[in-house]
């Protein structure tokens, strides 16, 4: 039996539920214990239903593709027939470039450190040899690239491997010293091996260590060259199975290279030398050079230097080879970076880096190693970049890099995913990034060029912006499953670098990272970009084509701070505590309330005794700002120090370019600021909000009782314990909450937090956070009912307003004074929290256990101020971390210059409904069901003259006129970290709610746009991405897809729309996730191709006189040698092989979108083509046994023709 219930309401009647909402909950299995559905109280539409059009067959959620330079790379391929590079990680990922637009993302189960990739040239396979010893082979044939085989050592661990080039056998080299080889068609092992101690003399005592290197000679495929750690290097002869010669050094080898006529061999050393062998004298090298090192006038050997990683030697038919080596630097350059060095002729060139050096190629024109390799670029691979040098021009100049390596250029702190943008916004970025772009690249084209793009159906335009912690932000196109940088924004320019001890003090509450950016809000149709940094700074940037010099940059300072009044406790600086105003009544704007006659700089000055008061974080720049094209400064709103207290973190952001404010908020309360007349409206605390009757204040709520009037909550004439004991929850009886578990978890925090520094403190804070939520959620109504105890104080504001270019002033400034409530409460001991917190999420809150009421989420929108008001009006919907959503009505002047002149309206209109946990985003629907955005101002250029502003300067509004034939035209869409609701407009009735979570909390939820229709998209700590149909909240879609393992992915996590999200899934990459069915359908086309069909270029010639002396490469019949007839079988409990699913199956997998079906038939020809293949072989070898047979019964028959039958 389903019991629906309805909550009561003082005042309203009671009325019957509306069958058909019934039948709609009961449809929805997967809802029906965790939301329910009332009817409109008193409303006469009760069965006219919005039609829901999204299903949860509109939604599937997987993987699209990832972006961002490969994070902790590990070693690098490259095809030169394809012009493909692949990068291996130290988790196992690959990560394979083409032309710019064509990367592919692909990882290994087991996550071992990828050791060492080989190309099988121009076959559109790789194989990978990763640290826990086995080695796979890809299939790069498909979109999707698939492991076919797989084979794992047991015995022996592999440290090095060789695939000569158009062979199908590899050389395997192991810790022991042995080489197996490897069948890479069967991935089976041969029964051929070397054994190191036939490899080595006997003479030798110890053991030679690993095999470092394995190449065969490019003039005689039957001659292998096996390096040794020790320093011994032997050519071993694989016909004769023994050691042709043997080459001895005292110091370790690191790696050898050929001389492409295979007469001649480098070996690099642990001592930073280069031995250069003649391969017929083996008694002695032919060079030794220690390229770095200091030569003695006595003709001694060099100072050793540091080990020579790794050395290619490639030569030229037209001048002198090139010699690239890595590493090998003098000991005395301590604090000197990596650095790869180039010797080419007589010259020398030292190329510094960056990054320390994983891992370099040289780029060949030819993929034959028996010709002259006619290099043309090097291809580094650092720790944190990609970088490519140009060979065939002077000063080796790099190429521009085309791909979106630079993600992690400084670590990312917030993101911001926007789908489906006006189409004229990528190209106006474009044109004002592509002049921040450096012209010292090389003039030639990216030489890793191969693949080809998707053929996607996705035509909308997509942005990703992204906040750095040094400041900078950069928006990024991510049209077409692409990432391309666009234009970078550098917001540190707006202050002063601290260089003094005192200047540096006033950043002690961010420590290193004064400037990162901790949340950001954009309008992409007004292009206005509201920044807020983790020093308490917010920044207000308008787009602008055409440069221009600030002389001044405009300053608002903002005193906001919490006061705790207990009982005993003096009003501080004797300032007059006015009372709250009374229920009902409409706060006007604060220059009604009570304008000062002179500018005043806050009431905490004269009284304070900490050392620093009025000060902000920053010192914003006084020299003039030259500001290029693209995001220049409106104002800088700066928080200030308080009583020797720091401003609190930001905690949400919003700004609606029609009105001309911005609204944000933090611990402390919030404030209003219009950036037009660069005035502050309104700043005040969280608890001033409420009206004294607030039904919604924040009472201890208990299943066992019902919930006693809050009205009297803010009135301290009932004496302390009154207070006290109303604060309280029914059912936390007397235990303190400051208890052993609460201990633990304090030591815990702290731990977190020492461990922590510089950025990684974001991490730390919102992991705390986690923390605290996941085990303290049943503690979580006793410190909801402690927070009324605390009461705010609205103090005084501090404006700095400086002249802009033209002269003008821009205003003056206000005092503010607000309301405060004295009643008796515990003071908060954690009241100062210097860490650095991630504010885009309404979750994030200080660590400690009693923490105050934080603003977490504002919306702008056109709605109904008050309950059962007739017209709708501007409007702020405030949302906190304890669940309230507040209303505050906006009263705006008319445009044109009266908007630059009368003041801004501002009316708190009290809370509006409430839910479990922070709220995390609010949204209005209409009366259809269609959702209202905000509205906005058409963009415009500030620096163009009056006339073409007064042309584009439009006010739009806000939404179309909502249908008044009913008492309800809206619905507000509230989520918070636990539940969802949706409530009637202007009646203020749930009419729906559901439950998202009870044993978890929700990190990000989004309303989005999907196929024409509205839901609401969430992400929760438990790993669980779910869709909720609007207005009805049923559930879509609920799949468990990534457990939380990273605080990174909770900051940085967001929802767009048409079904599309990513998050930072490292500190490097960016993975970008779809939950739409069609854009899972259409995936596949979407992919980019890498291996297309090209033909290998030709063998180089032999020549007359070579062929006539066989002076040319010797080729090896290896099937004969390494085969199971020549060489036997191997032992099988040295490797196990292990089939992929790269191969007709994992096609079958991998064909779905559009062209599924044609692709599924084409796989089903292929296969019906496959078993007509097999009959016609099986019918063709019977045929032949019957021939067979046939002769035999022939011969037998003349063999015995003649004969009588006792000849038999």
């Amino acid at each position: 039996m389903v019991v629906f219930s309805q909550p009561f309401v003082p005042g309203v009647k009671m009325k019957k539920f509306n069958i058909r909402k019934v039948l709609d909950g009961l449809t929805a299995a997967s809802s029906s214990s965790s939301s329910s559905a009332t009817a409109q109280p008193g409303s006469s539409r009760e069965n006219d239903v919005i039609q829901e059009t999204l299903q949860s067959d509109h939604f599937q959620l997987c993987k699209t593709v990832r972006h961002g330079f490969p994070y902790q790379p590990s070693s690098m391929a490259f095809d030169p027939v394809q012009k493909i590079l692949a990068v291996g990680t130290q988790t196992g990922a690959l990560r394979l470039f083409g032309c710019a637009g064509v990367e592919c993302y692909c990882q290994h189960e087991s996550g071992a450190a990828v050791i060492q990739l080989q190309f099988l040239i121009n076959e559109g396979a790789l194989v990978s040899a990763l640290a826990d010893d086995s080695i796979h082979l890809w299939n790069l044939r498909q979109k999707t690239p698939a492991i076919l085989h797989s084979l794992k050592f047991s015995r022996e661990r592999i440290t090095y491997c060789h695939l000569p080039f158009q062979s199908k056998w590899l050389y395997v080299g192991t810790e022991r010293g042995n080489i197996h080889i490897v069948n890479v068609e069967s991935f089976t092992l041969s029964g051929y091996v070397i054994m190191w101690n036939k490899a080595i003399e006997l003479s030798t005592k110890t053991h030679p260590g690993p095999v470092v290197h394995i190449s065969d000679n490019p003039m005689d495929e039957g001659k292998l060259l096996i390096g040794y750690e020790c320093g011994v290097v032997v050519l071993w002869d694989l016909k004769c199975k023994k050691a042709d010669c043997r080459y001895n050094y005292d110091e370790a080898i690191h790696s050898i290279a050929w001389h492409h006529e295979g007469k001649q061999f480098v070996c690099s050393h642990s001592d930073g030398s280069l031995t250069t062998w003649n391969i017929r004298i083996p008694a002695k090298s032919v060079q030794i050079i220690t390229p770095h090192g200091k030569q003695p006038k006595d003709g001694k050997k060099p100072e050793p230097c540091k080990p020579i990683l790794k050395v290619e030697y490639k030569t030229t038919r037209a001048g002198d080879p090139f010699m690239v080596l890595s590493g090998g630097l003098s000991y005395d350059t301590v604090g000197r970076r990596a650095c790869l060095t180039v010797m080419h002729g007589k010259s020398t060139t030292v190329l510094e880096m960056d990054y320390p050096i994983v891992d370099f190629l040289t780029l060949c024109e030819t993929p034959y190693p028996n010709d002259f390799q006619e290099p043309y670029a090097v291809v580094i691979l650092l720790e944190k970049d990609l970088v490519l040098i140009d060979l065939g021009q002077i000063g080796y100049p790099i190429f521009e890099n085309p791909y979106p390596l630079t993600i992690h250029e400084s670590p990312v702190t917030c993101c911001e995913y926007f789908v489906d943008c006006p189409a004229e916004l990528i190209p106006a970025l474009y044109s004002v990034g592509s002049r921040q772009k450096r012209q010292s690249y090389s003039k030639k084209e990216w030489p890793i060029s191969g693949g080809n793009w998707g053929q996607g159906t996705q035509s909308y335009p997509e942005i990703i912006i992204t906040g750095h912690a040094d400041g900078s932000i950069k928006f990024w196109d991510a049209s077409a499953l692409m990432l391309q940088v666009l234009y970078k924004l550098k917001t540190a320019k707006v202050f002063e670098r601290a260089r003094g001890k005192e200047e540096k003090a006033n950043t002690e509450i961010v420590e290193e990272d004064p400037f990162a950016i901790q949340t950001l809000s954009w309008c992409p149709e007004s292009r206005m970009l509201c920044v807020a940094g983790v020093s308490a700074h917010v920044i207000v940037y308008r787009f602008s084509k055409q440069e221009v010099t600030t002389v001044v940059v405009q300053l608002l300072e903002v005193r906001m701070q919490c006061e705790l009044n207990g009982g005993d406790s003096p009003d501080p600086g004797g300032e007059q505590t006015p009372t709250l105003p009374p229920p009902g009544g409409a706060s006007s704007s604060p220059q009604d309330s009570e304008p000062p006659a002179q500018p005043s700089t806050g009431s905490g000055n004269n009284s304070s005794d900490g050392p620093k008061d009025n000060i902000p974080c920053l010192q914003v720049r006084s020299a003039p700002l030259k500001q290029s094209p693209g995001y220049q400064v409106e104002l800088v709103i700066q928080l200030v120090w308080v009583s020797g207290e720091p401003p609190q973190p930001i905690t949400s952001l919003a700004f609606n370019s029609s009105y001309g404010l911005v609204v944000f908020g933090n611990s402390n309360g919030l404030a209003v600021v219009d950036y037009l007349q660069k005035a502050l409206l309104l700043h005040m605390g969280t608890s001033e909000l409420y009206s004294p009757a607030e039904p919604y204040q924040r009472q201890p709520r208990s299943p066992r009782k019902v919930r006693q009037p809050s009205g009297a909550t803010c009135d301290s004439n009932d004496g302390s314990n009154t207070t006290e004991d109303r604060c309280k929850s029914p059912t936390s009886g007397s235990t303190s909450p400051c208890n052993s578990d609460d201990e633990r978890k304090q030591k815990f925090i702290e731990k977190v937090k020492l461990k922590s520094r510089r950025f990684s403190k974001t991490v730390a804070n919102d992991f705390a956070k986690m923390s605290r939520k996941i085990n303290s959620s049943s503690e979580q109504k006793t410190d909801l009912a402690k927070e009324r105890s605390k009461q705010w104080r609205s103090v005084t504001c501090k404006k700095q307003i400086c002249c802009a270019s033209d002269g003008k002033a821009a205003g003056t400034a206000t005092t503010q004074k607000g309301a405060v409530c004295r009643t008796a409460s515990t003071p908060n001991l954690h009241a100062r929290d210097n860490s650095f917190t991630r504010s885009r999420s309404s979750s994030v809150t200080s660590i400690d256990r009693e923490s105050r009421e934080a603003i977490s989420s504002f919306h702008f929108c056109e709605s109904y101020p008050r309950k059962n008001d007739v017209a709708v009006g501007p409007c702020v919907l405030v949302g906190t971390t304890q669940g309230t959503v507040l209303m505050v009505a906006l009263s705006l002047p008319p445009g044109g210059d009266q908007r630059l002149q009368q003041p801004v309206g501002i009316s708190p209109c009290g809370s509006m409904v409430t839910l479990k946990g922070g709220i995390l985003t609010m949204a209005l629907l209409d009366a259809t069901g269609a959702l209202l955005p905000p509205a906005y101002e058409p963009w415009y250029d500030p620096n163009a003259s009056d006339e073409e502003k007064e042309k584009s300067r439009r006010r739009r509004p806000a939404s179309p006129p909502s249908s008044q034939d009913g008492p309800d035209p809206q619905f507000a869409v509230l989520c918070s970290e636990k539940q969802a609701k949706v409530v009637a407009m202007p009646s203020q009735t749930r009419i729906y709610k559901h439950n998202i979570t009870e044993t978890s909390f929700v990190l990000r939820a989004d309303v989005v746009q999907m196929g024409g229709a509205y839901c609401i998209a969430c992400f929760c700590a438990n790993g669980h991405i779910m869709t909720l149909s609007l207005p009805s909240l049923r559930p879509l879609l609920d799949v468990n897809y990534l457990p939380l393992t990273d605080m990174r992915i909770a900051r940085t996590f967001c929802f767009s729309n048409l079904g599309q999200a990513l998050y930072l899934t490292s500190p490097t990459e960016i993975q970008r996730i779809t939950y739409s069915q069609e854009t899972c359908d259409n995936r596949q086309e979407m992919l980019s191709e890498l291996f297309t069909p090209v033909e290998t270029p030709e063998a180089p010639n032999r020549g007359f006189f070579k062929g006539l002396f066989g002076g040319g490469a010797q080729s090896l019949d290896r099937e004969d040698l390494f085969g199971e007839t020549g060489a036997g079988k191997a032992s099988r409990s040295l490797a196990q092989h292990i089939p992929g699913q790269g191969g007709m199956e994992g096609m079958k997998g991998a064909a779905s979108g559009v062209v599924g079906d044609l692709a599924r038939a084409r796989i089903a020809l292929d296969e019906r083509g496959q078993k007509l293949g097999e009959l016609e072989d099986r019918t063709a070898a019977m045929m032949a046994s019957a021939d067979s047979f046939s002769k035999h019964a022939h011969d037998m028959m003349l063999k015995y023709k003649d004969k009588k039958w006792y000849q038999l």
